[in-house]
C-alpha cells in the first residue's frame, strides 16, 4: 500500500538508523517510522487489528509452567500499560516478600513501600507476572467475574487424593483442567472452605446429592467434579475441562422421566451433550451399576439397524503412576534378574571380574562364528 518511493525511502532510513542504534532501539524508532508512512490508517484498519487480536493460553509443560501467546489492540495495550505502571512497580505485589505492598501503588504506605523496593530482587517481567496474578485473584475476590459458571462456583475448585496430601507430592487438578502443585494445593487449603464428599464404598458413586430437579445443583456439579476423571468430559476421548461441560442425564433423559440424581449424572460438552440420540451416529448413554466401573457413565455409538451393536465405552484416563510401577518392576528384573525370598533384595555381584562378566553378557550379541565364540568365551573369563 505505499508508493516505491516512499517505500525505497523507508528503508534507507531503517538502514541508517540501524547504523546507530541497537535493534530494541531500532524496532520502536520502525514503529514510528511506519506511522509516519501510514498517518491514516490505510495499510492497516481497526477491522485488520480487529482480525488479528487474540490471547492464548498455551497447554502446561512438564513444570507446570504456561506460555501466553496474542495480539492486543492497541486499546488492550494501553489499559495493560496503565495497569502494569500500578501494580507492577517495584516492591509491590511480591508474593516473595509477606510485607509487600499490595494493589495498586496509591494505595500503598509509602515507608512500607520504600522497605518493599529495597528487598525487591524481581526482574521487570516477574513484576509483571505478579501483578496480574495479584489482579486476577483481586477481580476473583470481589465477584467481579460473577457467582456461578455453568452451575460451579466462580471459585478456584481444586480436587486432590488424600495419598498425596499427606505425603505432600504430587499434583492437584483444578475445574479447569490445570495441575496444581501439591505445595500449592496446601497453601491454598489454608484459606479454602473445604467441601467433603462422601463415596460409597471406595467407589465412584458419592452419596447425600440427589435432586429431584432439571438443572444439577452446586454440590452435586462439585460431586461429579470430585469423581475419577470428573474434571473432563464424560465421553471418551474428550478433553474439554469441568467449567467448560453440563451434567448430562446419563441413565435417561430427563424428558423421557430421567431423575437428576448423582447417581444418574455425567459431566458432558455441549458438542457431546447434543449427540445423545437416537440416530445412526448418534451416541446413547447409561451408568455402570457393578464391577470396577461402578458409577460410571458409558457411550456407545449408535450403529445402523441390524447391525451389531458397538462398544460400550468408558472415558477412563491412564493411571500413568501404575504403569510406570509396573514397568519399573519388569526393568529392575531385566537387569537384576528375578527377586528373591521375601525380605531379601537382589544379591549384590561383588567381585570386579563377576561385574565385567554380568556386562558383557548385556552387552555382546550371540556370536556368529567360531572365532567370535572364542573370543567371547576369553572376555567372557576375564582373560
Amino acid at each position: 500500500g505505499v508508493a516505491h518511493d516512499r517505500r525505497v525511502a523507508a528503508e534507507a532510513t531503517l538502514a541508517d538508523l540501524a547504523r546507530r542504534h541497537t535493534p530494541a532501539e531500532i524496532t520502536s524508532l520502525g514503529a514510528r517510522l511506519l506511522a509516519h508512512l501510514d498517518p491514516d490508517g490505510e495499510i492497516t484498519d481497526d477491522k485488520d487489528r480487529a482480525r488479528q487480536r487474540k490471547l492464548s493460553v498455551n497447554g502446561q509443560g512438564v513444570d507446570q509452567m504456561s506460555k501466553l501467546t496474542g495480539h492486543l489492540d492497541p486499546e488492550t495495550r494501553g489499559l495493560l500499560d496503565v495497569m502494569l505502571a500500578a501494580w507492577a512497580k517495584p516492591g509491590m505485589n511480591n508474593p516473595g516478600d509477606s510485607e509487600s505492598p499490595s494493589g495498586a501503588v496509591d494505595d500503598a504506605d509509602p515507608d512500607v513501600l520504600k522497605a518493599a523496593v529495597c528487598r525487591d530482587d524481581r526482574t521487570q517481567p516477574q513484576r509483571n507476572h505478579d501483578a496480574l496474578k495479584a489482579l486476577l485473584k483481586a477481580v476473583l475476590t470481589d465477584g467481579m467475574l460473577g457467582k456461578t459458571n455453568r452451575g460451579l462456583p466462580i471459585q478456584l475448585i481444586i480436587k486432590a487424593d488424600l495419598g498425596d496430601l499427606i505425603r505432600e507430592a504430587g499434583f492437584g487438578i483444578t475445574a479447569g483442567g490445570t495441575q496444581l502443585p501439591m505445595s500449592d494445593v496446601i497453601r491454598l487449603a489454608a484459606h479454602a472452605q473445604p467441601w467433603l464428599a462422601v463415596f460409597k464404598d471406595s467407589s465412584a458413586i458419592p452419596l447425600f446429592f440427589g435432586q429431584g430437579k432439571r438443572f444439577a445443583t452446586t454440590p452435586q456439579r462439585l460431586a461429579s467434579f470430585a469423581r475419577p476423571d470428573g474434571h473432563f468430559c464424560s465421553a471418551p476421548g474428550c478433553d474439554q475441562p469441568a467449567t467448560h461441560v453440563e451434567m448430562h442425564h446419563s441413565r435417561l433423559d430427563f424428558a423421557k422421566g430421567g431423575k437428576t440424581d448423582i447417581v444418574d449424572l455425567a459431566p458432558a460438552c455441549p458438542k457431546h451433550n447434543r449427540m445423545v440420540n437416537d440416530e445412526v451416529g448418534g451416541f446413547t448413554t447409561g451408568v455402570h451399576d457393578i464391577g470396577p466401573d461402578a458409577g460410571r457413565t458409558w457411550w456407545r455409538r449408535n450403529s445402523a439397524p441390524g447391525a451389531p451393536l458397538n462398544a460400550a465405552r468408558v472415558h477412563r484416563l491412564p493411571d500413568v503412576e501404575a504403569l510406570f510401577d509396573d514397568n519399573l518392576t519388569r526393568a529392575r528384573t531385566d537387569i537384576h534378574g528375578p527377586p528373591g525370598p521375601a525380605g531379601t533384595e537382589h544379591a549384590e555381584i561383588s567381585t570386579g571380574a563377576a561385574r565385567q562378566r554380568f556386562q558383557f553378557a548385556q552387552s555382546i550379541r550371540p556370536p556368529l562364528s567360531l572365532v567370535e565364540a572364542r573370543l567371547a568365551t576369553q572376555l567372557a573369563l576375564g582373560r
